[in-house]
């Protein structure tokens, strides 16, 4: 009887690429493979790569040679390459890396098998995304990669909105929806193996819908309508909000996070810069004045409402003026989290080829002083919390690398927030389940929580 073929996947990059890596998992361990595997006891390697940023593809660069490198030393078979620095690479890839063996795009996920069953040198870039009435699977039937009581439900792949920074469009194409009994049966599959936490995730989630047909002058359905559906599902008790865009935030979404009673009081909405010229520059179809407004709805609609959101330091032509606009912004504004990117000139993209560029060494300046700023808020917020002992609802995730019970309250999302850290360990029959708690404490970003009486005397 011939060995089954063990091997390791690698996933880089954000949530989206994560359910690529679980349904490709899912594809290989159904052709016969054993998943899992480490990466120096495995047959082949495969690296899901992210292409996003210059960072992301030397990253994946990195990770790719760590892989030859074991294939060189005679353990590995073969290295296959997917994801999106495949699709935005393409042949480059093997010049790069001449002992790849495979190469296979973004939105060829179905060739994984042939990539990593078959021999000699193989590549498959479909230049054509399938809309997902063609692909009549979805993301059903994953190898989760998450823990189980979490999960990533994917409502729509790629976008049409066309930032001038984003490389996006590019890579994964034009948005296409899921069709909602497709979501739904997707959610129904997740929550069904243990889910209680459902990440809802597209690269613009406010979009979904805008690609269906119009019946009768109107669209057969929009974000509003799919998260009063899955509110509607049994056992998802947390759904929480990725990847929102001010554009398209309108008043009928915030009407539905605030009145479903399982859709979560966050919203994280990547908002780029707040001068209304960059905005402009980065042809993000909004103004200062917009942005403001809808903020304000929000925070006065939803009561308890976190916010996260991201934005760009050195954009071309960024002046001084513009900078101190969005760091007096972030004081003023008082967001839940923040993340910041340094502008990065994608080939490709019409904000590679603006003029007034910033000097790298002016951008991570920026960066640094937006975070600085962020660090402040965040640590007066949990004193206030700490002082107050503030009560939460915290959903246990376990155990974390340095031995530590932690979890989350809603204002958290799953690897890009803060946790809170449990005072003392919770049994392992309490993971998955959310509690009650109080936070005492606080580590900069993280909360210091301890389990209420009332938890304690079930």
């Amino acid at each position: 009887m011939e060995k089954s073929l063990h091997v390791a996947l690698v996933s880089l990059g954000c949530p989206k690429n994560l359910v690529d890596s679980e349904s490709m998992l899912a594809a290989l361990g159904q052709a016969g493979c054993v998943v899992g595997a480490p990466m120096d006891k495995a047959d082949v390697i495969v690296i899901n790569t992210c292409g996003f940023l210059a960072a992301a593809r030397a990253e994946s660069y990195d990770v790719i040679a760590e892989a030859v490198e074991l294939k060189r030393g005679g353990r590995a078979k073969r290295v296959v390459v997917a994801g999106c620095l495949s699709t935005r690479d393409r042949e480059t890839v093997f010049q790069h890396a001449p002992d790849v063996d495979a190469v296979i795009g973004v939105n060829d996920r179905e060739s994984i098998v042939e990539a990593v069953m078959g021999e000699g040198k193989f590549a498959a870039y479909d230049s054509h995304p399938c809309p997902y009435s063609r692909r009549s699977s979805g993301d059903a039937g994953r190898f989760r990669l998450t823990p189980p009581h979490t999960a990533y439900l994917r409502i729509a792949e790629g976008c049409s909105q066309k930032c001038s920074f984003c490389t996006i469009p590019a890579i994964r194409g034009p948005l296409r929806s899921k069709p909602a009994d497709m979501v739904l049966a997707e959610a129904r599959e997740l929550i069904a193996d243990g889910a209680v936490e459902l990440n809802v995730i597209a690269q613009d989630t406010t979009a979904w819908g805008e690609d269906f047909p119009e019946k009768k002058g109107q669209k057969s359905g929009n974000l509003s309508s799919l998260l009063r559906r899955l509110n509607a599902l049994d056992g998802a008790a947390w759904i929480r909000l990725m990847y929102t865009y001010p554009r398209r935030f309108d008043d009928e979404l915030i009407d539905a996070i605030a009145s479903l009673d399982h859709v979560l009081p966050y919203i994280d909405m990547p908002l780029q810069h707040i001068s209304t010229g960059v905005l402009r520059r980065m042809r993000r179809g909004v103004t200062r004045r917009r942005v403001e407004t809808l903020l304000g709805k929000l925070r006065d609609r939803v009561p308890g409402l976190a916010i996260r959101t991201s934005f760009i330091t050195g954009f071309p032509g960024e002046t001084a003026a513009e900078f101190r606009e969005l760091l007096d912004f972030v004081w003023e504004f008082q967001f839940d989290a923040v993340g910041v990117f340094e502008f990065s000139p994608e080939p490709g993209t019409p904000a590679e080829r603006m003029k007034n560029q910033v000097p790298a060494e002016v951008a991570a300046d920026r960066a640094k002083q937006i975070m600085a700023a962020q660090r402040e808020i965040v640590v007066a917020a949990n004193q206030s919390l700490a002082e107050q002992r503030q009560p939460l609802e915290v959903l246990v995730d376990g155990l974390d690398p340095q031995g530590r019970c932690v979890g989350r309250y809603y204002g958290q999302a799953p690897d890009i927030d803060g946790l809170c850290i449990f005072t003392e360990p919770q049994p392992p029959g309490h993971y998955g389940k959310i509690l009650p708690a109080v936070v005492v404490g606080f580590d900069e970003y993280d909360l210091i929580m301890e389990s209420s009486p009332k938890w304690n005397k079930k």
